[in-house]
Formats: structure tokens, C-alpha cells, sequence
């Protein structure tokens, strides 16, 4: 792992602050799909991470799995999520998204994007073409995998 440098350190607190800033601005647009924050969270996992064990989930949502039960009935009483056995062990049951949960994600997900929009549009062209260039930045540093710093070239050896 590279040395921490003050100048790395200072770039994440910026971008770990902007990010807290951010979601808190968008979260204001989830409000309207009428779910508390966790079940939000597990419909969103259980959408997009596809069918998935009540266990698993619990897991990648950090809770325990009475909690991811309670949370996982909610979804299935409101018509989001389905519960099936898994092909493998018939004892397991599989969380998956219904196409009304699909839709209340999608529809959440249009009313951040537009939010972010309007947002963005409000920029001064030159800071809205920096913002545009820092993304491939910004989504390699989010991915799960740390980013790795490119190779250093070699120094080309003396008298050459």
C-alpha cells in the first residue's frame, strides 16, 4: 500500500464530505417513494443484485438477519418483493423484486438523476465541463476494487 500522502488526505476528506452532502441532498427525493431508508436500501440491493438469500442480504446490508426478515416481510406485504425457494436448497428462501418493486426503484432513481440535472445545468459551463471530466476519476475511486496508481515510467538509463 502507497505511503498516505497530505495532499491524498485532504482530496478524501473533500470528497468523503461532498459525498455525505450529496446523498443527504438526494435523500430528500427518496422520500417520496413512502419506504423508510432501510427497506429502500434492501429493495434496492434485492433489485439490482438480483435474487438473493435473506442471509446474504443481511450480510451486504449489515444487519441481522431477524432484522433482514422483518425488513424482507415489509417488502413482500407491499407487493416489492417476492419470496421463492432457492433451486438448490428448498429450506432457503430467495428475495427477489417484483416489477412494481423495480418500477418504485426506477422512479426513484429518475427523480435523483433529475435533481442532479437541475443541479448541474445551474453550473457555469467551465465548472460543468470539470465536473464531467473528474467522473471516469470518481467512478474508478467507487468501485469496490482500490484504484491502483498507474506504474511509474522507468528512468531511461544514463546516456541514453
Amino acid at each position: 500500500m502507497p505511503p498516505r500522502q497530505p495532499a491524498a488526505a485532504r482530496a478524501a476528506d473533500r470528497l468523503h464530505s461532498a459525498a455525505i452532502h450529496l446523498l443527504r441532498r438526494l435523500r430528500t427525493e427518496d422520500d417520496a417513494s413512502g419506504l423508510s431508508a432501510p427497506r429502500l436500501s434492501a429493495l434496492s440491493v434485492i433489485v439490482f443484485g438480483g435474487p438473493i438469500t435473506l442471509g446474504d442480504l443481511a450480510r451486504r446490508e449489515q444487519v441481522r438477519p431477524p432484522t433482514i426478515t422483518r425488513v424482507v416481510r415489509d417488502l413482500a406485504q407491499l407487493g416489492l418483493v417476492a419470496l421463492e425457494p432457492d433451486p438448490a436448497d428448498a429450506r432457503v428462501r430467495r428475495a427477489v423484486a417484483t416489477a412494481r418493486g423495480r418500477r418504485l426503484l426506477d422512479e426513484g432513481r429518475r427523480r435523483r438523476v433529475a435533481a442532479l440535472t437541475d443541479a448541474i445545468a445551474a453550473l457555469p459551463a467551465r465548472e460543468r465541463a470539470r465536473l464531467i471530466g473528474a467522473l471516469d476519476v470518481l467512478e474508478r475511486v467507487a468501485r469496490p476494487e482500490a484504484p491502483r496508481a498507474a506504474p511509474r515510467p522507468r528512468d531511461p538509463a544514463p546516456g541514453r
